[in-house]
């Protein structure tokens, strides 16, 4: 068993028109793992919860095995590294400059020559004020900061909003870089399919305030297919089939069955007799859009 750097016990907040939860899981140390789901999800929200800036109306959350929200953190957070989705508007007076060496203050690991690399890897203007930095030049400045200090668990909230494609093949690499030690844990919500390709160990879905499940990345992308059968004459019961998702028609007496345990699946055609013309793996937004539809069926059941 991995040690877990993050574990969310029946953690449950909720807003007028919106509950997150009840939500359990657990991160892996030295492990990428990026939560996925559309906006609105609950991504953000739950980054919140886990940094204490805002409080679970149930349930609890550990962070080094250590409670949230249940003395002083201060050593805990000065392990963490956070990028949050949006940039703090109070901050947009303040030199780049100046906010490091506030920032710095706080963390007794914090490396100038580290800062100062990825600054220059970045390509960040320090010159300029925060508010008037680009959209990406700002994310590169945050995303400076949150790794300078060499933090044990990183959190990035769509780390790459903003970033042009040479930005964005930078910071890959430089989570790549930091990953290398093997004991370093990174926890981001992302949109970015490529992103999550590229980065992710482990990924999260998350619907409507509810995590659908969490997935080792490359046994997901081997078990999820779309299979194309031609049921010739007779019905089938496509419910029976192993990790049954959905089916639908495709002309004739041709359908288009989705699986999440492809090779059962395959196995429970031929002894079932139903023959299978083609079949596709799914890509990371198909299984998305699939999740969400059966989220959709069992709110609307």
């Amino acid at each position: 068993m991995e040690p877990m750097v993050i574990e969310v016990r029946g953690v449950l907040q909720k807003r007028k028109h919106f509950q997150l939860g009840p939500i359990d899981l657990q991160i892996p140390q030295g492990y990428v793992t990026a939560i996925v789901g559309p906006n609105g999800s609950g991504k953000s929200s739950l980054f919140r919860l886990m940094l204490d800036l805002a409080k679970p109306d149930a349930g609890e959350i550990e962070l080094f095995g250590e409670r949230v929200g249940s003395g002083d953190d201060t050593m805990m957070k000065q392990r963490i590294g956070y990028v949050p989705e949006q940039a703090i508007d109070v901050e947009d007076s303040l030199r780049a400059d100046q906010k490091a060496a506030f920032i710095s203050q706080w963390y007794p690991s914090w490396d100038l020559n580290r800062y100062q690399e990825l600054l220059r890897r970045f390509e960040v203007d320090t010159s300029l004020k925060l508010g008037r930095m680009s959209k990406g030049m700002r994310r590169k400045f945050d995303l400076a900061i949150a790794m300078a200090h060499n933090p044990d668990l990183l959190l990035l909230d769509e780390p790459s909003s903003g970033l042009d494609p040479i930005a964005w093949k930078t910071m890959i690499d430089a989570i790549h870089r930091y990953m290398e030690r093997g004991d370093r844990t990174v926890l981001m919500a992302s949109h970015i399919i490529d992103e999550v390709k590229r980065l992710a160990d482990y990924i999260v879905f998350i619907v409507h305030g509810r995590v659908l499940g969490m997935y080792e990345k490359d046994a997901l992308l081997e078990s999820w297919y779309s299979f194309y059968i031609d049921t010739g004459e007779g019905a089938v019961n496509w419910k029976a089939m192993p990790g049954y998702r959905s089916a639908e028609p495709n002309g004739g007496s041709m359908y288009k069955v989705i699986t999440s345990e492809a090779l059962e699946a395959e196995r429970w055609c031929t002894a079932s007799g139903v023959h299978i013309t083609g079949k596709q793996k799914l890509e990371l937004d198909d299984i998305l859009t699939a999740l969400i539809e059966q989220e959709r069926l069992r709110i609307r059941s």
